[in-house]
Order: C-alpha cells, then structure tokens, then sequence
C-alpha cells in the first residue's frame, strides 16, 4: 500500500475514534450529572398525568423536580403526622421520532410523629425507574401511546424507600388538543412485587386539562386516583393538583403546583416545583 494513502487512513480512523469518544464523553457526563441529582418520569411538569407527545429522535430532556407534603390523621385520639419532601431527575431520549426511554432516580426523606414524639426519621435514594413511551397512533389533535415500564431495588426499603424487588407495569395514554386546551387520559396497572407486605395489584386512572393562557404560560389541572397499596386500609387514595408551567425560552420551563388530597388515604397537602430543560 503506499505510504501517504495509509497515513490518510490512519488520520480518518484516529479521527472517527476520537468524535466517538468525545459523544461518548457527552452522554456519560449528562448521565451523572442527571444520576448524581437526587423521579419518575412524569408528565408535563407539576401534572401527575401524562401526554402522548415524545421529544423526537436524537432529543434529550431533563425533568429535576423537588415536593413537599404533609398528612395528619386522627386514630382513637392519636395524632400521627407525616412530612415528606422528595427531589427527583428524569433524563428522557428520543430514540425514534415516536419512542422515547426514561430513566428516573428520586431521592426521599420522611419524618412521623405520634402525638409529638419522632417514631421514624430517614433519607435515602428511592427506586430508580427504566420506562420506554411509545407514540403509536397520531391524527389530527388526538394521539395515543403505551408507556411500559420497570423499577430497580435501588432504595433501602426498611427504611420505607422501595418495594425490595423489580416491579412493572404499564400505561395507556391518550391525549386530545381543542385549540388552546389539551386533555390528558391515563390508565395503568403496575404488578407491585415487594418485600413490605403491600399490595401487589395497582390500578389507577387520572384526568388532565392544560390550558395555554399567553404563549409562555400554561395553567394546569389534573384529578386522580389508584388502589392503595396498603393492604390494611380500604379507601384509595384521590388528588386534585392545580399549577402553572412558565417557559423562560423554548427550551427551559419553569413550573409549580399544589396537590391536595380528596380523602384521608392521600396525602393532605403537596407543594410541587421543578424544572425542564430540553436539548
């Protein structure tokens, strides 16, 4: 082979190799930096329902989230009351134009008292989740998706943070744009395998309206429900959430919300804030 062809060759394969390894650099750096934050993939941000919508192909988002609740009840004259507050990321790509993958790690910290003395005080990473949306139909305003999914023993659940074991499930999505006003409809079973003694079976179904106020801001109101997990109480736990999403450019949304319990089997309040970024 002569000479100067060979040196071409090795320069174009030096080349490739080090574009190569500089995406690859790109995408670890994202990931810790994504995982290092203290998620679930949810929807639009602060709503609990999701849409049908992906981000398209080669697209990344960061979901970075952070609630606050509280829940008071009243047994036989013993007060107990919970505070809860989480902090979450969600990294989301878009493999094709109509499927993303999502990747959660939520991060928890809860404290109980019982007529106030501090039964239980912890903090800790939570299950980290690997969901998949996939966009199947699409016509006009209306559009459909399947969202299935798993989670991962990553949290220590002797200190109430996982299930113990893998768990999964899946969601039907369904969403329809009148104009200014989009609706969102889902509904999900998630097999809840665990080591807590918690029911296994989890049903649930929530209602979304998002409504465009001004080309930046959005108003948002969701409503929901799903089977109660623990096993000793019959009542499901029922929300209503009302917010707003701010978007700063076209890439970076500002958001908050508050959710407030319809029955004492969900929490009584939850103060929710986040951020998203798209790139």
């Amino acid at each position: 082979m002569d000479e100067n062809i060979y040196k071409e060759r090795c320069m174009i394969t030096l080349s490739r190799i080090r574009m190569s390894s500089i995406k690859m650099i790109r995408a670890a750096l994202v990931l810790a930096v994504v995982v290092s934050l203290p998620s679930a993939a949810l929807a639009a941000r602060p709503l609990i329902t999701d849409d049908a919508g992906t981000l398209g192909k080669g697209a990344f988002q960061v979901e970075l989230g952070f609630e606050m609740s509280d829940h008071r009840t009243d047994d036989d004259g013993v007060v107990t009351k919970e505070d809860a507050s989480s902090a979450s990321a969600t990294l989301s790509y878009g493999i094709l134009d109509n499927l993303d993958i999502l990747l959660g790690m939520p991060y928890e910290k809860m404290k109980i008292r019982e007529d106030g003395n501090t039964i239980h005080n912890e903090d800790g990473i939570a299950d980290m989740t690997l969901e998949a949306k996939w966009r199947f139909f699409e016509k006009g305003g209306f559009a459909m998706a399947l969202k299935p999914g798993v989670s991962f023993p990553t949290g220590n659940h002797n200190k109430g943070f996982g299930t113990g074991r893998m768990t999964y499930g899946a969601l039907f999505i369904a969403t329809q744009d009148i104009g200014p006003v989009s609706f969102h409809l889902n509904a999900g079973y998630k097999r809840n395998e665990n080591s807590t003694d918690e029911r296994k079976d989890i049903w649930g179904g929530d209602l979304a309206a998002v409504v465009t106020v001004a080309k930046p801001l959005k108003l948002v109101a969701n409503v929901g429900t799903k089977t109660n997990t623990d096993k000793t109480v019959a009542t499901d736990p029922a929300f209503f959430l009302g917010g707003l999403m701010y978007s700063i450019t076209d890439k970076i949304d500002l958001d908050l919300g508050y959710k407030r319990g319809l029955n004492k089997a969900e929490a009584d309040n939850t103060y929710i804030g986040g951020l998203t970024i798209k790139f």
